[in-house]
């Protein structure tokens, strides 16, 4: 769950924000059929296996428009749940209800999605060393959420954002000049408690990048034998990270390489979304 800070600062702004887009000026439709306030329930039902994510964010959608509704949940995030599985119910304002719906739902099977999804990359590193991490491709404005969905289904986060870490990709090294010079710019910028990763791309810039001091180097889009040859260089002299187009389909043949982490920008920007739905709206 989100902390009350962050839940107040950064999140509630976003699920408000979204609330706006689905509602410029009213809902006619809610409108046209009640127009009187009418107290409801409706049930939420999970309509295909999954890893839940987004409880939090999904109750925030009703309360945000009325701190009265009442949100009973009967899962938690990051449990397990089944196809036609009664997960909680909703009770209110029959018009909070129906206006809230659509938003409050599209966060919870987006981010349920994420969880299933990456759940099921991470049973496939189980009883290795190495672990998941996610990546910034994310959908604008919701990084907060999709982050914390990798978490909840197994996964790691890699840097939040630009400032929470130092990453040297090709276009940096490029700017600077070559793999030591970035590495040395950023030695003499950075304060000295943030770690510098550095990407390579071939055996030659992974040689830089060690007699550079690199404190992570990440091998992206290697061959698994070269992967094997930049290993062998590295020879613990900084963790090691691998990247590029990982998915579920093909992360099991990068277990046997040891390294300390393998991202996947896939965890974000490919996971399906689960079906939910809210269901049986009735008058009480």
């Amino acid at each position: 769950m989100f902390d009350p800070i962050t839940l107040k600062l950064s999140v509630d702004p976003l699920i408000l924000s979204a609330l706006k887009e689905d509602v410029t000026s009213e809902d006619v439709t809610t409108n046209s059929v009640m127009r009187e306030a009418c107290m409801g329930q409706v049930d939420l039902i999970c309509k295909e296996d999954g890893v839940i994510c987004g409880l939090q964010v999904f109750a925030r959608a009703f309360q945000l428009l009325d701190e009265n509704v009442e949100v009973d949940l009967l899962v938690k995030d990051g449990d397990q749940v089944k196809k036609s599985q009664l997960m909680g119910t909703v009770k209110g304002d029959i018009r909070i209800l129906l206006v809230g719906e659509r938003t409050g739902l599209n966060y919870l099977q987006r981010m349920s999605g994420i969880a299933t999804y990456t759940n099921s990359i991470a049973k496939l590193l189980e009883g290795s060393k190495t672990k998941l991490l996610d990546t910034r491709k994310t959908s604008p404005n919701n990084r907060i959420f999709e982050k914390y969905s990798v978490r909840v289904g197994g996964g790691n986060n890699h840097r939040y954002n630009l400032t929470d870490g130092i990453l040297l990709k090709d276009n940096h090294i490029g700017a600077a000049g070559s793999v030591e010079k970035a590495i040395q710019m950023a030695k003499e910028y950075a304060p000295f408690v943030r770690k510098i990763e550095v990407e390579v791309e071939s055996l030659d810039m992974v040689r830089q990048a060690v007699e550079a001091g690199a404190d992570i180097i990440m091998l992206d889009n290697m061959d698994h034998d070269v992967m094997k040859e930049a290993i062998e260089i590295i020879d613990g002299r900084a963790e090691i990270e691998v990247s590029g187009n990982v998915t579920k389909e093909n992360i099991s043949k990068l277990v046997d390489l040891g390294v300390d982490y393998i991202s996947s920008g896939a965890l974000t920007h490919s996971a399906p979304i689960m079906d939910i739905s809210l269901k049986n709206l009735h008058r009480i």
